[in-house]
C-alpha cells in the first residue's frame, strides 16, 4: 500500500441542495465548512476562480478545517482566460500573492482551468507553464492544468507538463477528452459524470474502479482502461492523489466521495 495520501472531496461547501441530503437540517451556513471538512480529505475551492479572497479569509479556512485536510484552489479566471498566455505574469502573481500561503501545510494543488475552446498551442503554452512558480513566500507550490479540448491530446503537451512538472488534471466526463497521463508528482483526478438517479453518483462497480485506480496512481501506477496519449508505464515513485466528484449531478457529489473514502480505508 502506497504511502502517499489519496484525499477524496468535493467541490465548495457552500450548495444549497446539500441542505438535508449531506448537511443536517438546520445547520448554521458557517458551520458548513466544518461539517465538509470532517467529511472529506480536500475540497476543490471555486469560488478563487471567481473572485480574490483576503488573506485572513484563508487563515479561518486552514482553522477550520482539521489536520491532514487539504484545500485546492482554482486559479483565477483573469489569468487563464486570456488570448495570449504568455502575458498572464502578473496575473499568476496577483493570484498566489493573494494570502494563499495563509493555509499553511493545508494548502493543495493549484488548479488552472481553461475554457473548452482554449486550443493547444505549443509556444504559448509552454511560455505559461514557465510562469508557475515552484513556491510563494517560502511556501512550496504544486499546479494541475485543466484542459478541455482534443487538441491538447498530443505527445508535445504531454511532454510540456512533464518537463514543468505539472500535473495534467484526468477527468472523467462526458463532455471533454480526457488526457490521463501522468506528468507531475500528484495525480489529480475529476469525476464529473455522477448520475443523480444512483445515489452515490457512480455505482458500486464504478465506486470499486476509481479506488483501485486511486490506489494505482498513489503507489506510481497507471490505471488501465483510460485514455493515455502516450503509453504510460508504472513507476517506483508514488504520488499524492487527489480525486474530486464535482458537477454531473452535484446533489450526489458528496455521498460519491464518502463512499470512495471509506473503501480507500
Amino acid at each position: 500500500m502506497s504511502k502517499h495520501p489519496i484525499r477524496v472531496g468535493i467541490g465548495g461547501w457552500t450548495y444549497e441542495p446539500w441542505r438535508g441530503v449531506f448537511f443536517p437540517e438546520g445547520l448554521p451556513h458557517k458551520k458548513e465548512l466544518e461539517f465538509a471538512s470532517h467529511a472529506m480529505t480536500a475540497i476543490e475551492v471555486n469560488g478563487t476562480y471567481y473572485s480574490t479572497q483576503k488573506p485572513a479569509t484563508f487563515a479561518t479556512w486552514a482553522k477550520t478545517a482539521p489536520d491532514g485536510f487539504v484545500f485546492a484552489l482554482k486559479a483565477s479566471r483573469y489569468t487563464t482566460n486570456r488570448k495570449v498566455l504568455a502575458e498572464a505574469g502578473e496575473s499568476i502573481e496577483r493570484f498566489l500573492g493573494q494570502g494563499i500561503v495563509e493555509l499553511g501545510d493545508k494548502l493543495g494543488p493549484i488548479l488552472w482551468q481553461f475554457m473548452a475552446t482554449k486550443t493547444f498551442d505549443a509556444d504559448d503554452f509552454g511560455a505559461f507553464l514557465k510562469l508557475l512558480p515552484g513556491k510563494q513566500d517560502g511556501i512550496a507550490l504544486r499546479h494541475a492544468i485543466h484542459v478541455r479540448h482534443e487538441s491538447f491530446a498530443v505527445p508535445e503537451f504531454v511532454a510540456l507538463c512533464r518537463a514543468a512538472g505539472v500535473a495534467i488534471v484526468y477527468a472523467d466526463s462526458a463532455e471533454y477528452p480526457a488526457i490521463a497521463d501522468v506528468t507531475g508528482d500528484l495525480v489529480y483526478a475529476r469525476l464529473e459524470s455522477a448520475a443523480e438517479e444512483v445515489g452515490t453518483g457512480y455505482n458500486d462497480t464504478q465506486l470499486d474502479r476509481w479506488a483501485e485506480a486511486a490506489q494505482l496512481w498513489a503507489a506510481g501506477g497507471a490505471p488501465d482502461g483510460l485514455p493515455y496519449v502516450e503509453a504510460s508505464e508504472p513507476t517506483k515513485t508514488g504520488r499524492d492523489t487527489f480525486v474530486f466528484f464535482i458537477n454531473g449531478a452535484k446533489v450526489r457529489a458528496p455521498a460519491g466521495a464518502m463512499a470512495l473514502i471509506e473503501r480507500l480505508k
